[in-house]
């Protein structure tokens, strides 16, 4: 069983990185309850999952496959050892910052239970971009978190509910196929010879499917 350390909204900043020139990537722990929601298509839904947090892109980010954004805390720490500085939750803009739970090797389609209410799945890893490279100010960021194979994971919204600071995250259903979010993003950046594999997971979105049947020739 895990734990949500923190859940983290975000609010519009002025971002020259950003295609839009504003960005919520840092994202901060808040108090209380927050409520998860399923937001709808990416083009006219709702934006994030997270009510009260703000998505600026709406052609990246937000919309049902990407509705809650989770980092593993083991991670964020193995980060902190390797850039000698700290990183606080919400700052690579997760929306749960979780503790025990492997996040990036959860399986696409992996169910949680988070608290007593909401159930989130895995639907993809989380691709890095110039705003998320603006955000750390590190040389070569996206290479380096690239070539780690750690991008953490976006859920949907399966049953709605409220969350907090030291909710439960349990495992409730783990599909039969060994595509994990980790093998997914190593697919879709410096390993596309994985692409064929991912076929295995139905419930990827579509856009990837298709990606993995050009790759496999089906």
């Amino acid at each position: 069983m895990g734990t949500v350390l923190s859940v983290n909204l975000g609010r519009a900043k002025r971002c020259d990185a950003a295609d839009v020139g504003v960005s919520a990537i840092d994202k901060h722990p808040v108090a209380g309850p927050v409520e998860l929601r399923a937001p709808g298509p990416k083009d006219g839904g709702l934006g994030s999952g997270v009510v009260g947090d703000e998505i600026c892109d709406h052609r990246h980010h937000g919309g049902d496959d990407q509705a809650v954004y989770a980092y593993a805390q083991e991670d964020l720490d193995g980060w902190m050892a390797e850039l000698g500085r700290d990183i606080p939750g919400g700052m690579f803009g997760e929306n749960l910052t979780t503790s025990g739970i492997d996040v990036n090797g959860a399986r696409i389609g992996e169910r949680w239970q988070v608290g007593d209410e909401a159930v989130l799945e895995v639907s993809l890893p989380r691709i890095p971009c110039r705003t998320f490279a603006d955000q750390m100010r590190e040389q070569g960021w996206i290479r380096t978190f690239t070539k780690r194979a750690l991008p953490g994971a976006y859920l949907r919204v399966i049953v709605p509910g409220r969350v907090s600071q030291g909710d439960p995250v349990t495992v409730l259903h783990r599909p039969d196929h060994d595509v994990t979010v980790s093998l997914t993003f190593r697919a879709l950046t410096l390993e596309p010879d994985l692409l064929p594999a991912l076929l295995a997971a139905d419930a990827l979105p579509e856009k990837v499917r298709d990606k993995a049947r050009l790759r496999s020739g089906r």
